[in-house]
């Protein structure tokens, strides 16, 4: 970093931090005299402000003297950094604070063992680990419709895609190596892919069937989140895993240890099935679906109720209010294996949840926005789509000339993006998958290509995803 951007840089970080705890939002000189910048120049906090906008982080409201800033993201918090230290994804200063005490050499990191009172200091309304201002984020990202329908209406609606992104990403998170390609061939043709250990393609169906099972109950009035509906969750992922059939879906009768952590979990088997009965019904009394979500996602690994497979039961245990709630799935989608396990054992060796919150919020993002990408399909106009109609026709059309599927766009798609401000780069980047993954014989003329320009790409990506141990 040059000198002449650190001071924006520093100036960017003190600017968020005080509007993480101005919900209502703040004009230039209130936001810059609460953070403490009264000596900078207007014109430089304003080139702040507008670089906060463009990472997404920061939005505008009103014109000129009466303009107000608003955090984008969780408010309360400490300030946003720009990204973990590995490159991954953005975190919270909190967060990076923890990823370097996880991080450490195991030798330093003191031992920890399960604390009863991080459950029974929890308050379901009372409490909350997802701060207001990210709740209300999170749920203007997942709405799908302002009417009430049925639980799991919305899931059924895209539940092919559903099904494939959860099943891959979670299996993924469990270091799985099949590809997302390999994943719907075997999902939707009961293709297995070669070369690859059985072991993955149980996982992998054992999601499918977890995830079926999670859509139909969600459906059922009303849904209640008891112990014996997680533990049936874990049942059906974790079918023919985990050597001792009659351990699937029950609390397991002896100690486990945690590879890479000084984590010890409960071993006493009556505490471990009690405290279980607790998680359960804390959450059903959880009355925002994002907080019951996380909350999950932090208390079942927490507990390690369960012999094997504690991880994908509360990934999947995570959507079941989501499902219900007819909100946007929350999929996993892009988030690395390192960062959701030092997300993980942030929870574990220090009972602190903000660096999993960090992915949680992060990876709802993205997942919402390819959501958002198939919104078209179900019938509904998509105003990003209409704003971008020019730049994704004519990116699609030049990734199909140059032979691109939807798989290996990445680099490709960089050029076209760039011209995009970064906050609306990620759902531009799930559109132009969706085109490219829908294009077909019937609909390759509205982007302009020749039947021959078709017809040669459409042969490459069979000749590619038939090659043997493609992924």
């Amino acid at each position: 970093m040059s000198r002449s951007e650190k001071p924006q840089k520093t100036a960017g970080t003190a600017l968020l931090a005080a509007l993480a705890n101005a919900p209502e939002g703040l004009t230039r000189a209130e936001v810059q005299r609460r953070a403490g910048l009264s000596e900078l120049r207007p014109a430089q906090a304003l080139r702040a402000l507008n670089g906060l906008i463009d990472s997404g982080l920061v939005r505008a409201q009103g014109e000129t003297k009466a303009r107000r800033y608003v955090a984008t993201r969780t408010a309360g918090a400490a300030a946003p950094v720009d990204a973990a230290a590995d490159g991954s994804l953005p975190v919270s200063v909190d967060g990076e604070a923890i990823r370097r005490q996880v991080t450490r050499p195991i030798t330093h990191r003191p031992p920890a063992s399960y604390v009863r009172g991080f459950l029974d200091s929890y308050h379901p309304n009372e409490t909350y680990y997802l701060p207001a201002a990210t709740r209300r984020h999170l749920m203007d990202l997942g709405q799908t419709t302002p009417t009430p329908r049925p639980g799991g209406t919305y899931a059924r609606q895209i539940f092919q895609r559903l099904l494939i992104d959860l099943s891959w990403n979670s299996s993924r998170l469990e270091g799985n190596t099949y590809s997302l390609l390999d994943t719907e061939r075997l999902l939707i043709e009961d293709e297995a892919a070669s070369g690859k250990d059985h072991v993955e393609k149980q996982m992998i169906l054992n999601h499918k069937a977890a995830i079926e099972w999670m859509v139909e109950v969600a459906g059922v009035e009303p849904l209640r989140i008891r112990s014996s509906l997680l533990r049936n969750l874990h049942a059906l992922v974790m079918e023919n895993q985990v050597g001792d059939r009659a351990d699937e879906g029950r609390v397991r009768t002896r100690p486990v240890l945690i590879g890479g952590s000084t984590f010890i979990p409960l071993a006493i088997p009556q505490q471990i099935e009690e405290c279980l009965t607790q998680v359960a019904l804390v959450a059903d009394a959880i009355t925002d679906p994002f907080e019951q979500s996380f909350f999950l996602l932090v208390h079942l690994p927490y507990l390690q109720p369960f012999i094997d497979g504690n991880k994908p039961t509360a990934r999947l245990a995570a959507n079941l209010p989501i499902i219900r709630d007819n909100l946007r799935p929350l999929t996993f989608a892009d988030v690395p294996e390192r960062a959701f396990v030092e997300a993980v054992l942030g929870v574990y060796e220090l009972r602190r949840v903000e660096l999993l919150r960090d992915v949680f919020t992060w990876s709802y993002e993205r997942s919402c926005a390819r959501y958002t990408a198939v919104q078209q399909s179900l019938g509904e106009p998509d105003p990003f789509r209409l704003a971008h109609r020019v730049l994704i026709k004519e990116t699609v059309a030049a990734l199909v000339r140059a032979g691109h599927g939807a798989e290996d766009i990445d680099d490709a798609i960089a050029p076209f993006t760039a011209r995009l401000p970064a906050r609306d780069r990620p759902r531009f980047h799930a559109v132009i998958e969706a085109e490219l993954r829908g294009l077909n014989e019937g609909n390759f003329g509205r982007l302009g290509l020749r039947p021959s320009e078709y017809e040669t790409w459409a042969g490459h990506r069979h000749a590619v995803t038939a090659k043997p141990g493609h992924r």
